[in-house]
């Protein structure tokens, strides 16, 4: 029987996990928020457990109404999107108690609220996850392209993200999620028929030798789903507890969630942007040769970029600020590769080169020549 997190206090893996939730959240809500663009606002906890824990700590349902909640404080709520809560908790007992910390909460805010109706909607549900996802009002949500949608997935195992749901919310528009897998139970387990039932475990590549890089092993099976030719965002962050790597997958279908999700983790794991154990193998900070600029992940990916550079597979500086954001690092490695070529002369460039400009949205295009 899975683990009930909120029968006591969260562990500190347990609370990394709920501030990358939190962290997300926080630099996504305001990009729809402010969009004109935007009709609706969909914010839904489909694992949403209690709320919280014995010790009283927020749990992710309480995080992100306690998020909004600034907004309402701040903000002239008239000419914004609508904007509805979905909270769903299979357990009964679990379920009674997200409903009455939800209604302690929204009585809270209620008072330093400057508006007389409250702008929020929330549903809070008791269904089997299965049923949900699949309801044609939840399939309604997701294909609308007038609504955000930010998801939440907190579930126990594996069993629910199959491949059916990760390509549903893939072909969503206008939708990120965030997905909690147990990385290290797949590869011990791999060859069981209760786990290949969920996965073609001929496509999931373990090292054997490197059992802390499991969970990259199910971030690529699962990267490895998106439709050729799709331009899709996905990145993964492993989380160590004890002996077990457990870990969350990020979708979004636009670059800017992507660049996002990366601030979060990056200000994290300030070594790979994706595990709370030192996933390369780095040197450590107090140590002699420690160097955030340089870490091995850093390197790596330096190196693709000018090999992909100087083979001219990437041609202009778009190309190449989205080439960084898919493996996992900050579009200004990028730059720095492109400032670095253009000293040894090995390129020239077909327009300005802005060494500040690591938006893709508003950067100027330029072109990639090799000399």
């Amino acid at each position: 029987m899975a683990k009930d997190i909120n029968s006591e206090a969260f562990s500190e893996e347990t609370k990394l996990k709920l501030s990358i939730f939190g962290e997300c959240f926080k630099e996504w809500f305001p990009v729809f928020l402010y969009s004109q663009h935007i009709d609706k606002i969909f914010i839904y906890d489909l694992f949403a457990g209690s709320g919280k824990d014995s010790d009283g700590a927020s749990g992710s349902p309480l995080i992100l109404l306690q998020e909004i909640s600034k907004y309402c404080k701040q903000t002239d709520m008239n000419d914004k999107p609508t904007i509805l809560l979905g909270f769903n908790e299979k357990k009964k007992k679990k379920f009674n108690l997200l409903k009455e910390n939800i209604e302690k909460e929204f009585i809270f805010c209620k008072k330093t609220c400057p508006h007389e109706i409250c702008v929020i909607k929330c549903s809070i549900g008791n269904k089997d996850f299965g049923e949900l996802i699949n309801s044609q009002r939840f399939s309604d949500v997701l294909k609308n392209k007038k609504f955000g949608k930010f998801i939440l997935l907190d579930q126990y195992g594996f069993k629910e993200i199959t491949d059916d749901v990760f390509l549903k919310l893939v072909e969503s528009p206008i939708t990120d999620f965030i997905f909690f897998i147990s990385s290290s139970f797949i590869r011990r387990f791999q060859y069981q028929p209760s786990v290949r039932a969920y996965f073609k475990q001929e496509c999931i590549k373990f090292d054997p030798n490197k059992p802390k890089e499991c969970h990259r092993g199910i971030a690529n099976y699962f990267k490895a789903l998106i439709p050729r030719g799709k331009e899709y965002y996905v990145h993964n962050f492993t989380i160590k507890k004890g002996a077990n790597y457990y870990g969350l997958i990020f979708g979004s279908n636009h670059s800017y969630g992507m660049e996002k999700f990366l601030n979060v983790c990056w200000k994290i794991d300030p070594l790979a942007g994706e595990s709370n154990c030192n996933i390369e193998n780095d040197f450590e900070m107090g140590t002699l040769f420690y160097d955030p600029s340089e870490t091995n992940k850093i390197q790596t990916v330096k190196n693709k970029i000018e090999k992909e550079i100087l083979e001219g597979s990437i041609k202009d500086n778009l190309t190449g600020l989205k080439y960084a954001l898919k493996e996992g690092c900050k579009p200004k490695l990028f730059v720095d590769v492109v400032r670095k070529l253009l000293e040894l002369k090995k390129i020239e460039i077909d327009g300005k080169f802005n060494q500040t400009a690591t938006n893709i949205h508003k950067a100027n295009k330029y072109y990639i020549s090799v000399l």
